[in-house]
């Protein structure tokens, strides 16, 4: 069964003064994680983090623990490894939101976040926001995500006529949907058979934001392990002039 190996590399960048962004990885678990807090206050941070520990808790206790409630329901469509993580980002969903319910300074706060569970083979993702994971294999980058923000929406339906293109539009940033903006929130769900050697990157807009495919792609087929590759990601974002908190996770499975 293919063995699961991460590095993470996350910095805060040259303009904001916290990073907002975070990152986990258990690699016993098989578990991956990138959120991107915002709100004022550091309530992004507070978010990311709330977030984080959410999932992770849930993942940890569903793992030692055959017994336990399903608070969202069971998705017959999908596996149990896969409905434990849903219901994990729900948990995390529940959770942001109340304690910017109960926190005056945290009103408005939310984050994204995409995550993995690896097990038995089979890979579980559930993502929301803009945070994105890729695979890379064969050559080939792939995207396996779809962000929920403005301009993917927009991209979706086809071209503007007579409207300014998509990558100059003011509203190009803003998010559809995000954890903890309301009390529930849609979670997009996929789940894929992982071969051994495929490598997967987690990251926030501030790295996709700042490196093509291309630069992605290159790098991610260039470093000796996984905590390099995901320091290389993050310095060639900030050399590309990213002003934005910047975040990779990078894995792959081996024999």
């Amino acid at each position: 069964m293919p063995t699961l190996h991460a590095g993470g590399c996350s910095d805060r960048g040259p303009v904001r003064r916290t990073n907002e962004d975070a990152l986990f990885k258990d690699e016993a678990l098989g578990l991956l994680i990138v959120a991107d807090g915002m709100g004022g206050h550091a309530a992004g941070e507070v978010a990311s983090q709330l977030a984080i520990e959410a999932v992770t808790s849930f993942i940890r206790r569903t793992s030692e623990d055959q017994e336990h409630s399903w608070p969202y329901g069971i998705d017959s469509g999908l596996s149990f490894n896969a409905n434990r993580l849903r219901t994990a980002v729900h948990l995390a969903n529940r959770r942001v939101f109340r304690e910017a319910e109960n926190h005056d300074d945290y009103t408005g706060m939310g984050t994204t976040i995409v995550a993995a569970l690896v097990a038995d083979g089979t890979m579980s993702i559930a993502h929301v926001g803009d945070s994105r994971m890729y695979l890379a294999a064969n050559g080939k980058l792939v995207q396996l995500t779809r962000d929920d923000s403005w301009a993917a929406t927009v991209l979706g339906q086809g071209p503007l006529n007579g409207a300014l293109p998509t990558e100059q539009h003011p509203m190009r940033h803003v998010l559809t949907n995000v954890l903890g903006a309301r009390d529930n929130t849609e979670i997009h769900m996929q789940e894929r058979k992982i071969a051994p050697r495929e490598i997967l990157l987690l990251c926030t807009d501030g790295l996709h934001g700042s490196l093509d495919d291309s630069a992605i792609q290159d790098l991610l087929s260039k470093q000796s392990s996984m905590e390099r590759t995901a320091e290389a990601l993050v310095r060639a974002a900030l050399d590309r002039g990213c002003r934005d908190n910047v975040t990779a996770l990078v894995a792959t499975t081996g024999e």
